[in-house]
């Protein structure tokens, strides 16, 4: 198992890693909308919560030598379910292969944020 770090994501804020690689295969842990240069949650739309979610994993990707193209499943956390609509008009954009995917309404999220994602990808 390679662990993989990068500064175009928000750092771990507990005990796990951004990201691993283990049998050609890319884990992600669930990103949220901080922005990796301020360390804060700077968005406070679905919209703008999304695309910072979308441009962190978007980094981890490519740190690890990837694109999100390689993306195969995606699970994604909603505070709001109401928010379906609008989370998806963003994810789209970025998540053009249309990989596997769960979506799910949670009751709450990490610094009170509206999403989090999280990806499994092909390294290949």
């Amino acid at each position: 198992m390679e662990k993989v770090v990068c500064d175009g994501a928000p750092g771990a804020i507990g005990p796990y890693s951004q990201a691993v690689k283990v049998k050609g295969l890319l884990f992600t842990s669930g990103q949220i909308p901080i922005n990796p240069a301020s360390g804060n949650v700077e968005e406070t739309t679905i919209a703008g919560q999304t695309k910072q979610v979308c441009e962190n994993l978007q980094a981890i990707a490519e740190a690890a030598g990837i694109t999100l193209a390689q993306t195969v499943k995606t699970s994604c956390f909603l505070a709001d379910i109401a928010d379906f609509a609008a989370f998806n008009e963003v994810y789209a954009a970025y998540f053009t292969e249309k990989p596997a995917r769960s979506c799910v309404a949670v009751k709450d999220l990490p610094k009170g944020v509206l999403c989090e994602v999280e990806i499994i990808a092909a390294l290949d």
